[in-house]
């Protein structure tokens, strides 16, 4: 019972918090070469900052480079951009490092974000299988992303769905990741999905450390 001449705690109006943006974290994964460094780069108002080394010929013999032969660069820590949506919202993206060696990362760069976006090369399909797993076994909404190379051969919707053994309402989109509207689209389509999630009271908004 509160005492006399104070003021019940439900009945106190919220703070005001006007003029401080709210931010949203999203995670952009995938396969080693896959196009996460591009569409952080292609979405970003700001410079991105990146985490680029020049491949080695020691590191030559560990990447895979199949499919992606003449790629020089890989990421060793994160891809950094972000995106100013209206004077209240902010996004932040975050690029993980592909190659297995560096996901020991992806713990903390997946602290506190809304979902992720997993990049799929048809060439290289199978190197997002270990992202794909990632996010499920953390809870975490996702939605794939097939980047559309001009070498790389397409395949229907349905058929690349079944090959990664999407759960029905993972969406699976087809974007270039090159192009600024279609990776504004794919991250659209990502914050729909885990704003679904929320209504659905099925979202891990913080995976586990």
């Amino acid at each position: 019972m509160p005492y006399e001449g104070s003021e019940p705690t439900q009945d106190r109006p919220p703070e005001d918090h006007s003029g401080v943006p709210v931010a949203i974290k999203i995670l952009i994964a995938g396969g080693f070469g896959v196009g996460k460094t591009t569409l952080v780069g292609a979405v970003s108002e700001v410079r991105p900052l990146r985490t680029e080394e020049t491949l080695s010929a020691p590191s030559s013999l560990i990447d895979q480079l199949d499919g992606v032969e003449r790629k020089s660069t890989t990421t060793v820590a994160m891809d950094f951009g972000r995106i100013s949506i209206s004077d209240d919202l902010v996004v932040y993206l975050f690029g993980t490092p592909g190659q297995k060696r560096f996901w020991f990362m992806w713990d903390e760069l997946a602290y506190g974000a809304i979902g992720a976006v997993v990049m799929a090369d048809t060439r290289r399909l199978a190197d997002c299988f270990p992202s794909i797993d990632y996010f499920e076994r953390n809870g975490m909404p996702f939605v794939v992303a097939v980047n559309c190379f001009d070498d790389a051969r397409s395949y229907p919707v349905q058929t690349m769905r079944a090959a990664l053994n999407l759960t029905p309402d993972v969406p699976l989109l087809l974007c270039d990741a090159r192009q600024r509207a279609s990776s504004r689209d794919v991250l659209v389509a990502l914050v729909e999905h885990a704003l679904a999630r929320i209504s659905d009271g099925g979202q891990h908004l913080t995976p586990a450390r």
